[in-house]
């Protein structure tokens, strides 16, 4: 099991879609990586030599912003517009859609799943 980026990476999956397992690594990224270390995407993640698994592991360590550090990014991207009492900040303290989307219906994922008319609850089943 290769590891990158602190990432066990799945053996039995090809090799492009294995690295989308780290965190900020998409198909598209996934696959400029691969164009850039001269490997091919086809190829299963447990069949990699040992000098493909490190040209793939110098290249993105280097190269990208990835997992803890990309964390750490936008959990401070989010807490600078928290600290300037922006809309966006105030709409992410709240826990609502910060990109406009509507409130009156939808938005239930962000919400939390509240249903706040009479008759929109869940209803358990009775037993009769």
């Amino acid at each position: 099991m290769p590891r990158i980026a602190g990432v066990n990476i799945p053996d039995n999956k090809r090799i492009e879609i294995a690295l989308t397992y780290v965190y900020g690594i998409g198909r598209t990224l996934s696959n400029k990586i691969l164009a850039q270390a001269k490997i091919d995407p086809n190829i299963r993640a447990q069949k990699l030599t040992a000098e493909e698994t490190n040209r793939l592991r110098e290249i993105i360590e280097k190269g990208l912003r990835v997992e803890g550090e990309l964390r750490r990014e936008r959990m401070m991207n989010v807490k600078r517009l928290k600290d300037i009492g922006s809309y966006r900040g105030i709409r992410h303290a709240k826990g609502l859609p910060v990109r406009g989307q509507r409130t009156k219906t939808n938005t239930r994922t962000v919400r939390g799943n509240v249903r706040k008319t009479m008759g929109s609850g869940r209803r358990s089943a009775e037993k009769t």
